[in-house]
């Protein structure tokens, strides 16, 4: 049995929409922290989240940004690279989940893609009680800036083997970092895992680093 939501995040004043996927027993939440442009409806992160329910874990996909500053940031892409506001939005969702009745027992995972992965990190560092494991793909771990050193949860950095720019930042990113932290390069890949084979890769490593991380129903 799988409990499917769809729910709304206060997040200040701004509302956000996203879906609540929670397979029976599970033990985890993996929260989904889109990138440039990008939404719930990523038809990529809404294939790795299916892998996570399938291993146990519950997935919240939602929207970083309301549907006025989507507006917005279509015409300026002014708000995809403020990694301060994305992150700010994270924690609400992440207090959120520790609030309601069916995830508040839950732990916490964040799942970051592309600016996403910059903002996931910025939020583990300042609310590392609250969350268990991250893990990055195609992510910009780079724009988290100064939080990096003050990650504390163990993290997973996924990058397309052919993505060679982003293979530098993260590389770079990686020795900023003082927690377990791991790169793990996909052959072939570019930046979107496009390639056969790719994103079931990305989807089998996340779900892996979650569940050795922050548990799945298989531990009951």
């Amino acid at each position: 049995m799988m409990h499917l939501e769809e729910v709304q995040i206060q997040a200040g004043p701004a509302a956000l929409s996203g879906n609540l996927s929670i397979p029976e027993k599970a033990t985890a939440l993996v929260l989904f922290v889109h990138g440039s442009g990008s939404s719930r409806h990523s038809p990529r992160n809404q294939f790795v989240a299916r892998t996570l329910n399938n291993a146990g874990l519950g997935t919240l996909l939602f929207d970083l940004l309301t549907p006025e500053e989507e507006a917005i940031d279509a015409r300026t892409a002014e708000l995809r690279f403020n990694i301060k506001l994305l992150a700010e939005r994270l924690v609400h969702a992440t207090n959120w989940a520790k609030q309601q009745q069916e995830t508040r027992s839950l732990r916490i995972g964040y799942f970051g893609s592309s600016t996403g992965g910059g903002a996931a990190l910025v939020a583990a560092a300042e609310g590392s009680q609250d969350v268990g494991a991250v893990v990055s793909r195609g992510g910009r771990p780079d724009l988290a800036g100064e939080a990096l050193p003050k990650v504390q949860v163990p993290t997973l950095l996924i990058v397309g083997g052919d993505d060679d720019i982003v293979i530098e930042l993260n590389e770079q990113a990686r020795d900023r970092m003082h927690c377990e932290v791991k790169l793990e390069i996909v052959p072939g890949a570019t930046h979107l895992f496009e390639e056969p084979g790719a994103l079931e890769r990305v989807a089998h490593l996340a779900s892996n680093w979650f569940v050795d991380h922050i548990g799945a129903k298989s531990e009951l």
